[in-house]
């Protein structure tokens, strides 16, 4: 029953705290009060601890009041709770924008819109770049160049390519490898 409740709870919370992770703080404050699984002052302690770990806001705040109140079955309820409502919302958008996909208007608004997305993804990109191969040193108009980084940059580049070239990989493949290779050159100081 308690994970029942917490879904429901949490799904109204998703569904009308629109704005980001504070715009839940007022519907959390109200389901402290009404169920008794917090106090005031217990809300604080969880704001802080999920403005300090990773993720979202909301997201962490219905994780955390779900495994105090249920443990785990608890934490994983209340998470879908929270981002059930954006689930289906978005969904719904999908299903909408399938029936409109020949539309010549909407054809023309993703013509708009994909070279501005692209634009912005590819000047993330840059950021990145610029931070990883000068480091703060690209802020303040120094220039130092870390060799390391980019001899890194060259050999995944080169590994990639020949790779790609001879099989077909999967990008989700690439994705773990990248990642584990960041953790492995984080914890090596390169």
């Amino acid at each position: 029953m308690v994970l029942l409740r917490l879904f429901y709870e949490f799904f109204k919370t998703g569904l009308f705290a629109v704005g980001g992770g504070l715009a839940t703080f007022p519907f959390l404050v109200r389901m402290g009060g009404s169920t008794g699984w917090f106090t005031k002052s217990q809300l604080a302690d969880m704001v802080a601890v999920s403005e300090s770990t990773p993720g979202p806001l909301g997201v962490n705040m219905a994780t955390y009041v779900g495994y105090t109140t249920a443990g785990v079955p608890g934490a994983v309820t209340a998470t879908i709770g929270l981002v059930a409502p954006s689930v289906i919302v978005i969904l719904l958008i999908a299903v909408f924008l399938r029936n409109f996909q020949d539309n010549r208007f909407v054809k023309s608004a993703f013509r708009i819109l994909r070279p501005a997305s692209t634009g912005l993804i590819a000047a993330s990109g840059l950021s990145v770049a610029v931070l990883t191969f000068f480091g703060t040193a690209s802020l303040t108009g120094a220039s130092s160049v870390s060799w390391k980084a980019a001899a890194l940059a060259a050999l995944l580049l080169l590994l990639t390519r020949g790779i790609s070239a001879t099989r077909r990989v999967h990008p989700i493949v690439w994705i773990a490898a990248s990642a584990a290779a960041g953790i492995v050159f984080q914890f090596a100081g390169v």
